[in-house]
């Protein structure tokens, strides 16, 4: 363990307390298997998402900076974000304010206001899977495996905010393999999926479908491509797009997928021997269930699936 005490401060985010709460569920009862401690960041506000950045730079800032003011006062020295939209805004903001003295100047003055203040650098921002990679180990990770998950065909999904702009741990943003090494260690198959970090759209379901869709539809034919059994993320958003608009995108492009999406949380509580219900899986829309039943079976000889997508744009080559 790397992280001392395996203590840190904890930011679960606006998802992680409605529409992906088995993912903050799964992520408490993985990280007590583990030995990690999560203090949840207290009076912790939203991170503004992505689009409040764009519409007024200041207020955005101040907003985030105002959870790491608030997470430095537990003086674990990180702090960690299970949602890839939540991960990014707090190491922005923290490297920004150490980039630009202006902007540093300008937050601190707003943060004043509310008794606050941040001095970046003070905590080190991380995404849930970074801890697990990095400070448990697949090894570690292993050692707790009950119930493998032999026969489970899994397409890691990492989407693209987790993988750049400050990609430092994972070798290659286009092709990252952590999640994919996860996955490996609890006796998944894992399956070659060149859209791992392929963005799913973030809120363009909310501005233009026909955008929105066609980039869920590349993500789930890449998947059916290579016959998952499910799709595994690490972003709340992503598995809220695949997960929710899936029917949608089989009623636009003539698809009939039907691929669950689950948190990798989730994968590593059911094989670490804890009940499906116990990670919140019967949550999610995409039934998993048939997919889970085939845990611990022989996998049968897979024949590739028809395509009906006669909708849809130009597949991009595999990369």
């Amino acid at each position: 363990m790397s992280q001392r005490n395996g203590h840190y401060a904890y930011y679960p985010g606006c998802s992680l307390q409605h529409s992906a709460h088995a993912y903050d569920t799964s992520t408490k009862r993985v990280g007590e298997i583990l030995g990690l401690q999560f203090q949840e960041v207290e009076d912790w506000n939203c991170c503004g998402a992505t689009e409040y950045f764009s519409i007024n730079a200041l207020p955005a800032y101040s907003l985030v900076a105002r959870n790491l003011s608030l997470a430095a006062r537990q003086k674990t020295g990180e702090l960690v974000a299970p949602c890839s939209a939540c991960y990014l805004n707090l190491r922005k903001t923290d490297r920004h304010m150490a980039e630009h003295e202006r902007l540093n100047a300008q937050v601190n003055q707003a943060l004043a206001a509310g008794g606050l203040h941040y001095d970046p650098g003070t905590m080190r921002v991380r995404h849930l899977l970074d801890v697990i990679v990095e400070d448990v180990g697949y090894e570690a990770v292993a050692e707790k495996v009950k119930k493998p998950l032999h026969g489970l065909r899994v397409a890691p999904y990492y989407g693209c905010l987790i993988v750049r702009p400050y990609n430092e741990d994972d070798a290659n943003p286009e092709y990252p393999t952590h999640l994919d090494k996860l996955m490996e260690a609890l006796g998944a198959t894992v399956v070659d999926f060149p859209m791992k970090a392929h963005c799913c759209g973030g809120h363009m379901t909310q501005i233009t479908e026909e955008t929105a869709f066609e980039l869920l539809r590349r993500i789930l034919h890449n998947a059916a491509e290579y016959n998952a059994d499910m799709i595994v993320t690490v972003c709340p958003m992503c598995q809220l797009n695949l997960d929710a608009y899936q029917s949608n995108v089989n009623k636009m492009f003539g698809t009939d997928f039907n691929i669950p999406v689950l948190f990798f949380t989730q994968m590593m509580g059911l094989a670490f021997g804890l009940k499906p219900k116990e990670v919140g899986i019967g949550t999610e829309i995409v039934s998993a269930k048939e997919a889970l039943n085939k845990i611990g079976k022989e996998e049968p000889k897979r024949r590739k699936p028809k395509r009906r997508d006669k909708k849809a744009l130009p597949m991009p080559s595999p990369q």
